[in-house]
C-alpha cells in the first residue's frame, strides 16, 4: 500500500560519496545510475578563474595534492587523482570541472551547486557563462551557507533557483526565506534540525525543502514521514530502495 502522499527527490550528496569518491565523474554517473533524481557538488574557484568541483578549500584531503584550489590552475589540477584515496578500482579518477559536470549529467537530472568559494566577479561570471551554455538554468540550484552570495547572484540573474543553507531549528523556518530579500526555491537544514511542522508550513508556503545529509535508513524513514520535498543522502540507492518498498 501507498503511505506516500509526495515522493521526495532523491538527491545524491557529492554523488553517490558514500559507495564512490565524492565529487567525481563516477560518483555522479553512479548516484544516476542507482535512481538519484539529482546530484548535489560543491565548487571552488581556480587560480585561472575555472569552476572546480570539489568540497575542501584545498585538494589534500581527496587527491593526491596538496594546496589551495584558488592557488592552481584547471590545468594543475587536472593532473591530481581524485580517486585513489577511496579506492584503488578509482585511480586515475580526475578533479572535475563545473563544465564537465554539466555536459556529462543527464539533461533531466537537476543539479545543486554549493557555492563554498568567496563571491566574486569571476564566479559570477563563469556560473552563468556554464548555466546558459549549457542550458541548465531552469534544471539548477544553488546554494551556500553564506546567503549574501546567493543574494548577489540573484541580483544579477533573477530567475536564478537559490537555495538557503543553514545549521539550526529556527522558530519559523520559512521566515528565513521571507526575510532573506530574495525569492528564495528551497531550504536545505541539517536533517535533525527540522520539524514536519516547519516542513509543511514551509512547503504549503512554495518552498522546496532539501535537508542534508541523511544517510540511515531509519532517518531517511522519518524524513520521508515529515513530507521532505527533496532528500539529500550519500547513499542514492539505498534512499531509492526505501521509497519503493513505501510506496
Amino acid at each position: 500500500m501507498n503511505i506516500l502522499q509526495n515522493k521526495p527527490l532523491v538527491i545524491g550528496h557529492r554523488g553517490a560519496a558514500g559507495e564512490a569518491p565524492e565529487n567525481t565523474l563516477a560518483s555522479f554517473a553512479l548516484a544516476v545510475k542507482q535512481g538519484a533524481d539529482a546530484v548535489e557538488l560543491d565548487v571552488h574557484l581556480s587560480a585561472d578563474g575555472e569552476l572546480i568541483v570539489c568540497h575542501d578549500a584545498t585538494v589534500n584531503r581527496t587527491t593526491d595534492g596538496a594546496g589551495a584550489i584558488a592557488d592552481l590552475t584547471a590545468a594543475q589540477l587536472r593532473r591530481l587523482d581524485a580517486g585513489r584515496w577511496f579506492d584503488e578500482k578509482y585511480a586515475g579518477e580526475p578533479v572535475p570541472t563545473l563544465e564537465e559536470v554539466f555536459r556529462e549529467t543527464p539533461a533531466g537530472v537537476m543539479i545543486n551547486v554549493e557555492i563554498k568559494c568567496p563571491y566574486s566577479s569571476r564566479l559570477q561570471m563563469r556560473l552563468f557563462e556554464l548555466l546558459k551554455l549549457y542550458g541548465r538554468l531552469e534544471g539548477t540550484v544553488v546554494s551556500s551557507f553564506n546567503h549574501k552570495i546567493l543574494h548577489s547572484l540573484q541580483a544579477a540573474e533573477p530567475v536564478l533557483k537559490v537555495g538557503l543553507l543553514y545549521d539550526a531549528n529556527l522558530v519559523h523556518h520559512r521566515r528565513l526565506a521571507e526575510s532573506s530579500g530574495m525569492n528564495v526555491y528551497s531550504l536545505h537544514p541539517y536533517h535533525l534540525l527540522i520539524d514536519p511542522e516547519d516542513v509543511a508550513d514551509a512547503t504549503a508556503n512554495g518552498l522546496q525543502v532539501y535537508p542534508f545529509t541523511v544517510n540511515d535508513e531509519g532517518q531517511m524513514h522519518r524524513a520521508v514521514m515529515a513530507g521532505m520535498s527533496g532528500i539529500i543522502t550519500d547513499y542514492p540507492a539505498r534512499l531509492r530502495s526505501l521509497l519503493e518498498r513505501m510506496t
